[in-house]
C-alpha cells in the first residue's frame, strides 16, 4: 500500500478530477444520457491510464528541472522515492493500457490513439522552447470530451457542434488555469531558461491573460449548452461555475500568491465536476 500512495503521488491522481467530468460530458452528449456501462468503464480505463502515462512522463523528463527548483525538488523521483526506471515502466504500462482500451472501443478509437499520446506526452517537453506550453495542456485535456464522444458513438458523425465548444472550452479553461499555477515559478524559469507566459510576460500581464482565456471558456460553455438544448439544469450548473471562476481570480493576484493552490486545486476541481453535474442531471430529467 505504501508503494502504491508514492506511484499515486507521482502521478497526483487525484487530478483525474480535471479531465474525467468533461470526458463524461462527451459521452453524456454522445448518448442522450447515461452510456452503455462497458464503453463507460472503457473510457475511465483510457482517461486514467492516458493521464497516468502523461504525468508520469512529465515528472520523469523534468526530473532534473525539478531538483533544481525548491520547489518542486522533493517530488519523488528527484526525492529518490522512485527511481527513474520504474517511472518508465510505469508510463509504458499506461500506453499500454489506453492503446488497448482504444481497441477495446473499436478501430477509429484506436486508429486516433497514437496521435492521443503524443499529444499527452508531447505537452511535458514544451516548456524548454515554446511558451504555449500552457496550451499544449489546454489541447491535451480538451481531447478527453472528443475522444468520449467517439468512443460512444464509434464514428465523428451528427451534430458535433456542442461537443468541438465544449472542447474549446476546456482548451482554454485549463490553458487559464494552468497560466495562474505558472506564476508560481515565473523567477524560476526565466533564470533557468524555461519558457512559460508568465516568465516572459511577467506575472501580472499572465495573470490578465488568464482572466481573458476564462472569459472565452465560459463563452464557450454557454455555446455548448445552448446548441445542446440544455435547461436550468445545466444553466444552473453553468452560473455556478462562472462564478467560481470569478472568485478564482479574486484570491489571486500579482502582489499575493498564496492562494494558488486554492485556486488551481480546489476551485477547478468543482467547476469540472459541476459542469458535468448540470449535464447529467439536465438529460437525466430529459
Amino acid at each position: 500500500m505504501n508503494a502504491l500512495k508514492k506511484y499515486f503521488s507521482l502521478v497526483k491522481f487525484s487530478h483525474s478530477i480535471f479531465a474525467l467530468p468533461f470526458a463524461f460530458q462527451g459521452a453524456w452528449l454522445a448518448a442522450g444520457g447515461v452510456p452503455g456501462p462497458r464503453r463507460l468503464a472503457l473510457i475511465v480505463i483510457c482517461a486514467v491510464a492516458a493521464r497516468t502515462a502523461a504525468m508520469a512522463f512529465n515528472r520523469l523528463i523534468d526530473r532534473k528541472i525539478d531538483a533544481a527548483n525548491p520547489r518542486t525538488a522533493s517530488r519523488e523521483i528527484p526525492a529518490g522515492v522512485i527511481r527513474p526506471g520504474a517511472a518508465t515502466l510505469l508510463v509504458l504500462i499506461s500506453c499500454g493500457i489506453f492503446l488497448a482500451g482504444a481497441w477495446a472501443l473499436g478501430p477509429l478509437c484506436l486508429r486516433f490513439a497514437p496521435a492521443v499520446l503524443l499529444v499527452l506526452l508531447g505537452y511535458s517537453t514544451f516548456k524548454r522552447f515554446s511558451s504555449l506550453a500552457h496550451f499544449a495542456l489546454g489541447l491535451a485535456l480538451a481531447l478527453a470530451p472528443l475522444g468520449a464522444w467517439l468512443a460512444i458513438r464509434g464514428n465523428l458523425e451528427g451534430d458535433l457542434a456542442p461537443v468541438l465548444w465544449l472542447s474549446f472550452g476546456v482548451l482554454t479553461w485549463v490553458a487559464g488555469f494552468d497560466l495562474i499555477y505558472a506564476c508560481q515559478d515565473a523567477d524560476y524559469d526565466a533564470g533557468a531558461g524555461l519558457h512559460s507566459i508568465p516568465a516572459k510576460l511577467g506575472v501580472a500581464r499572465a495573470l490578465g491573460l488568464s482572466v481573458a482565456l476564462h472569459v472565452v471558456a465560459v463563452g464557450a460553455f454557454f455555446a455548448e449548452g445552448w446548441l445542446a438544448g440544455l435547461g436550468w439544469p445545466y444553466w444552473v450548473a453553468f452560473s455556478i461555475a462562472t462564478l467560481l471562476l470569478i472568485w478564482e481570480h479574486c484570491i489571486v493576484s500579482a502582489d499575493d500568491l498564496s492562494r494558488v493552490n486554492a485556486a488551481f486545486f480546489t476551485i477547478n476541481g468543482w467547476v469540472g465536476v459541476g459542469l458535468f453535474a448540470g449535464v447529467a442531471l439536465d438529460l437525466a430529467l430529459a
